[in-house]
């Protein structure tokens, strides 16, 4: 898992997991034993706990988020991966091809790299005047690098500056970001990224404290103060990898399962942010909305 222990939201994904494989016929009690490791998306902790699961001898391996996956597939091209919340498998060398995967790693995409211009839609939308954009990515995955770019290419015809923040440390964020709040009409994209993770507490302060209109991948950022969000719903997805466990453990091969995109997207809004920022939202918006925060 790329959470801690703790997490809400990490053991709401798992629990979920469980769930569906209990409805495909796997017990716990009966035929089923799984084994948890919480990664929090650390590389070194990634690699340890890869390598302290496939000791354990698995017929399958459920990874969540890339630091997670990449350490399973160098540990192992043998026992079969199927992975969950991954933002280019292809790229990270995860697949040969989505259609078809080819080695013993398998799963389901965060989302594709579209999404990324539909952060900057929604916030044009709800701030019309919107001039320029700050995008907090990791500058050292070329993930990144292209999410920015899809940003670009939406910016452009919206009139609007994207300008790219990297996500290195802590200083470096609140530097940038209380640079960017100088000049006006701003808001903000936070990308979604294994290293930004550790600073969204960080980033929801400064989007407050700067008063900047902020998008968000992942709805709990909504849930604890953010202002909007637009993303796949990750407990969906693990919903879905119960399905692809249960026929690899029934004979399938993962290379022979194509990589699927999220059939299901999440947009959350928090009316009591916008108000703070004297923002109104447009109903339109509010009508679709999957959750509303008050």
């Amino acid at each position: 898992m790329n959470t801690a222990a703790e997490h809400p939201q990490g053991q709401a994904r798992v629990e979920a997991f469980k769930q569906r494989m209990k409805q495909l016929g796997w017990s716990e009690t009966a035929n089923l034993r799984i084994d948890t490791r919480w990664g929090e998306d650390d590389a070194d902790r990634c690699r340890h706990y890869a390598v302290e699961l496939l000791a354990l001898g698995p017929n399958v391996l459920l990874g969540a988020g890339t630091p997670a996956v990449v350490a399973l597939r160098r540990a192992t091209r043998i026992v079969p991966i199927v992975f969950v919340q991954v933002t280019d498998p292809v790229g990270s060398g995860l697949v040969a091809s989505l259609a078809m995967p080819g080695g013993n790693a398998t799963g389901f995409m965060n989302f594709e790299f579209s999404l990324s211009g539909k952060w900057l839609e929604l916030l044009k939308d709800i701030v019309p005047g919107l001039a320029r954009v700050a995008v907090l990515r990791d500058a050292d995955n070329p993930v990144g690098t292209v999410q920015f770019g899809a940003i670009q290419a939406t910016a452009h015809p919206l009139g609007v500056e994207a300008i790219p923040i990297n996500v290195h440390d802590a200083g470096e964020i609140e530097r940038a970001v209380a640079n960017f709040a100088r000049g006006a009409s701003g808001g903000l994209i936070v990308a979604p990224s294994a290293e930004a993770s550790p600073y969204h507490g960080l980033i929801l302060t400064l989007a407050a404290r700067h008063k900047l209109p902020a998008v968000y991948s992942d709805y709990p950022m909504v849930r604890d103060g953010g202002l909007i969000s637009y993303g796949p719903d990750r407990i969906d997805q693990f919903r879905r990898a119960a399905g692809y466990v249960d026929r690899i453990l029934k004979g399938e091969k993962p290379a022979d399962l194509p990589v699927q995109a999220p059939t299901k997207y999440q947009l959350a809004v928090n009316r009591k942010t916008a108000q703070t920022l004297g923002i109104t939202i447009p109903q339109s918006l509010l009508t679709t909305a999957d959750e509303v925060i008050e």
